[in-house]
């Protein structure tokens, strides 16, 4: 590692560090609020864990509230990261107990936070590593670069997974990204639980907050 390289880190660090709280919650469109810092976004699926990673990444144990029924969060939560930037935690998709009126409400939601937002940095969108790239994602992806949203692929839960299969499971999601032209050409693999990927994810987002 390059005297740069150790720089970045410990930036990242810091920023992550740092101070993080819950500012708003938006359960429909007119109620999301105005983009004043420069935003990361995380999506996913349905218990694909979202609040588990935001709060690894931010080293607390309930900034994001880990509900244990999937579809359980309704609301696009924005969390300010000292006075640098927001961290934006959107509705899970594609749980299928759900009603489709409400499915349908949720993506409006979602997708009318994501094509409107000029503040919006980068989207990571979070994969289960044990299951990959499901043909709803394949759907998400597309939307995102329909509205060329910069997004990148976060596997999520390694630590699930035996290590034999963790390469495996990176090449079939940097496979899944032929085609999409806003995906970020790199597969990073997280675990909330042995903090696998938790350094290289901050350090993309503190160095795009700097850009």
């Amino acid at each position: 590692m390059t005297g740069a390289d150790e720089e970045a880190r410990e930036a990242a660090r810091r920023l992550f560090a740092g101070a993080c709280e819950f500012v708003a919650g938006a359960a429909a469109v007119d109620a999301i609020p105005p983009d004043t810092l420069p935003e990361f976004a995380f999506v996913g699926r349905s218990n694909v864990g979202k609040s588990s990673l935001i709060n690894a990444l931010t080293g607390r144990n309930a900034l994001a509230r880990v509900s244990q029924a999937p579809g359980r969060t309704r609301q696009i939560n924005f969390f300010r990261l000292g006075e640098a930037c927001h961290l934006v935690d959107l509705p899970g998709y594609g749980y299928a107990k759900i009603s489709k009126q409400m499915a349908a409400e949720w993506q409006h939601l979602i997708f009318s936070y994501l094509r409107g937002r000029a503040s919006l940095r980068r989207v990571a969108l979070l994969i289960d590593a044990r299951r990959g790239v499901l043909a709803v994602d394949q759907e998400v992806m597309r939307l995102l670069d329909q509205a060329a949203v910069s997004y990148v692929v976060v596997l999520t839960k390694t630590d699930k997974l035996p290590p034999a299969e963790h390469e495996a499971a990176k090449n079939a999601a940097l496979a899944a990204l032929a085609g999409h032209t806003a995906a970020y050409p790199e597969i990073l693999a997280t675990s909330a639980i042995t903090g696998e990927g938790l350094a290289a994810l901050r350090e993309q987002f503190a160095a795009l907050v700097s850009a």
